[in-house]
């Protein structure tokens, strides 16, 4: 296995059309072209240092990145639903913007995310929805 697969892999160059503006281009490109060579130098650091193998390495980075990417969206749902205006976020448009269906959204959140979103923006929710039990 080469490292440098795994970089390329966690870091897909940009292609011409992706990026705005045009002439933005190259730089993007430098940009993946760095960030490519600091995460091989991580990765072979890293495994050798813990002594494990860089593609379970990279998964277990990657199920860490998606298990605070999952904790954000249940923040962001309890938000929407508990702390935002005068009603809350329609069901339907959560759902939508979140990828879940509208029944999820009721129980994606608790009262674990209620009061972290509470102590991040420093007040409490609105009090015209509820968590759902057992969460």
């Amino acid at each position: 296995m080469k490292i440098a697969d795994l970089a390329a892999i966690r870091h897909p160059l940009p292609t011409p059309d992706s990026v705005t503006p045009a002439d933005q281009y190259p730089d993007a490109y430098a940009a993946v072209e760095r960030h490519r060579a600091d995460d091989m130098h991580h990765l072979e650091a890293a495994s050798d240092g813990l002594e494990t193998d860089p593609l379970l390495l990279a998964l277990e980075e990657a199920r860490a990145r998606k298990a605070t990417a999952d904790a954000e969206i249940r923040q962001l749902l309890a938000y929407g639903r508990a702390f935002s205006g005068p009603r809350p976020y329609r069901l339907e448009s959560l759902a939508k913007a979140s990828g879940m269906t509208p029944s999820g959204i009721r129980t994606a959140y608790g009262e674990a995310e209620l009061k972290q979103v509470a102590q991040e923006i420093g007040r409490q929710p609105n009090g015209r929805t509820t968590p759902p039990a057992g969460r």
